[in-house]
């Protein structure tokens, strides 16, 4: 059996989160036994093909924001408009209750513990 790349074990947890929810991308990370990787997260998503069936809107970064960035051609806009959609605020500057709306979980199946992670 094939191991799934950190790409896939990203989208796997990313597939996680329910509606009207947020993670961090640190949170994903360390969800996925990569304690430490967050920016690794946030390419990961990049990479996905939009539409996309992730929900990579939900993860926003710790600061409890849509990272705004001309980089992101677009997707920073979309994303606060998915996720108002969802019934989460987020203002012209991409803040957002982070604390209100937070997915809390534990480890995923299969998943390396954290402190395990070298």
């Amino acid at each position: 059996m094939a191991v799934p790349s950190f790409d896939q074990r990203v989208y796997a947890a990313v597939l996680q989160i329910p509606y009207g929810h947020l993670a961090t991308y640190g949170q994903i990370a360390e969800l996925i036994g990569a304690y430490g990787c967050a920016r690794q997260v946030g390419w990961a998503l990049r990479r996905l093909e939009l539409p996309s069936a992730v929900p990579w809107h939900r993860v926003v970064n710790a600061r409890g924001q849509v990272s705004m960035s001309l980089s992101r051609e677009g997707s920073d806009w979309m994303q606060r408009e998915l996720l108002i959609a969802e019934g989460i605020p987020v203002d012209g500057e991409g803040r957002l209750p982070l604390s209100r709306f937070l997915w809390t979980v534990e480890a995923l199946p299969g998943a390396p513990p954290a402190d395990t992670v070298g």
